[in-house]
């Protein structure tokens, strides 16, 4: 379990470092107007953009199944 938890973080932190890199990279050897066509106009809030766009479509995933599975074994219950 240990091993698990270690290699699931290191994989976490590697993929945080290659993107932070990759995003320094692009803002410093691109145009401006590259930047805002792959980053948008707020460059300086791109990770937070897209960890609340993670967060809420996974809430949304969890809304629609939780609906799914309490009307499919929601009428067994009451019936």
């Amino acid at each position: 379990m240990f091993k698990r938890v270690f290699w699931i973080g290191l994989g976490v932190i590697a993929g945080v470092l290659a993107v932070t890199k990759a995003e320094a990279y692009l803002k410093a050897n691109t145009p401006d107007k590259a930047r805002q066509f792959v980053l948008g106009p707020d460059q300086d809030n791109v990770a937070m953009r897209t960890l609340q766009g993670l967060v809420t479509e996974f809430r949304d995933a969890q809304r629609t199944r939780e609906a799914e599975l309490n009307a499919r074994y929601g009428a067994e219950l009451k019936g």
